[in-house]
């Protein structure tokens, strides 16, 4: 088989890649007059095994992949004799323009030069916030705290100077010096909650142990605790530190005041990136039937309402198991982004 200039072998330039859809013609020559021959074609890079004998003279590529590929006929005569050496056109299929490795890496490069000022500029930002961050935590504690600690002091003097005197100014003092001493406390969660520095699930374990150790507590609750090994690098946002720390000191806060208990545990786990914390007491307990239908039993103020609403903040379920005589188990699960 010849191209019509007599050759056996033919090369195609190369083609866009939008004209994927090649047909070849062609014709073999036999030396018996009146033969009828029939044929076999194959695309090396497409097709694994020769045609089926035809005698069709065109075949027809659609939807070719960009590539290079080899097109081989061969002729059978009416012996069943193959022709030996196969007619070959070779062609190339270029890729799209967006494919080719020139564009990519002028697109990386690109991207690159237009990403890394925004980094810089994201860590910059961050920095910035850091150190706002520690700073106002440093003016808290060191002025409004130092403040308020000082008017607890100066109240508590001047109650024991006029105990006996005034006693109607010395309750008013107590009030004042209570009230001073509250506001110390809730600063100090404040200032924890934004320092930079107490980023880490570790020191909102270490947090709320010495929550738990300063609770006053006339019935002398035992207190555990457990965390699952490697939890304490684990990072924490200032808003996933602020909700898990308040949940947990409202736990505490009601067992000490409602359960009558004499144990309490808390374990905290990480699994697949999940926060999961279970607080348990072995206290009294309370009827879930006769929870109000924002969560909380009668009496007991808006305190379950609030770990629930905090728990969904974060994004994650709070659930309360409890029965009468059966104390009390809290289950918090939190995904860690």
């Amino acid at each position: 088989m010849i191209s019509a200039l007599g050759e056996t072998a033919v090369s195609l330039p190369e083609l866009a890649s939008d004209k994927n859809q090649l047909q070849l013609d062609f014709v073999g020559l036999s030396f018996a007059p009146g033969e009828s021959l029939r044929y076999q074609y194959r695309l090396e890079g497409a097709d694994a095994d020769w045609s089926a004998p035809t005698d069709q003279r065109t075949v027809t590529y659609a939807n070719l992949a960009p590539g290079a590929y080899r097109s081989l006929v061969r002729a059978i005569n009416a012996d069943g004799i193959v022709s030996p050496n196969p007619a070959v056109v070779t062609f190339t299929i270029l890729r799209p323009i967006w494919q080719r490795w020139w564009f990519l890496m002028l697109a990386a490069i690109i991207v690159g030069a237009v990403s890394y000022p925004l980094y810089r500029y994201r860590v910059a930002r961050l920095l910035e916030l850091e150190r706002v961050r520690t700073r106002i935590a440093t003016d808290l504690h060191d002025d409004i705290g130092a403040g308020l600690s000082q008017i607890a002091i100066l109240g508590e003097v001047l109650k024991q100077q006029n105990a006996v005197a005034h006693p109607a100014s010395a309750h008013m003092l107590t009030q004042i010096t209570d009230t001073a001493r509250g506001l110390v406390d809730a600063m100090s969660d404040i200032v924890w909650s934004i320092d930079p520095r107490r980023d880490t699930l570790n020191n909102l374990i270490l947090r709320v142990g010495r929550l738990a150790a300063d609770l006053p507590d006339p019935k002398g609750i035992a207190c555990h605790f457990q965390a699952s090994p490697g939890v304490e690098a684990i990072k924490l946002t200032p808003e996933q530190r602020r909700h898990l720390f308040l949940i947990f000191k409202e736990a505490l806060n009601n067992i000490v005041r409602h359960a009558d208990c004499t144990s309490v545990s808390l374990v905290i786990s990480v699994t697949d990136h999940h926060l999961s914390a279970e607080i348990q007491d072995n206290g009294y307990g309370f009827a879930r039937t006769v929870a109000d239908e924002d969560g909380d039993p009668p009496h007991r103020g808006h305190g379950l309402k609030n770990m629930q609403a905090r728990a969904v903040e974060l994004g994650g379920q709070f659930r309360i198991d409890s029965v009468p005589g059966g104390g009390t188990r809290l289950n918090l699960s939190v995904p860690l982004k």
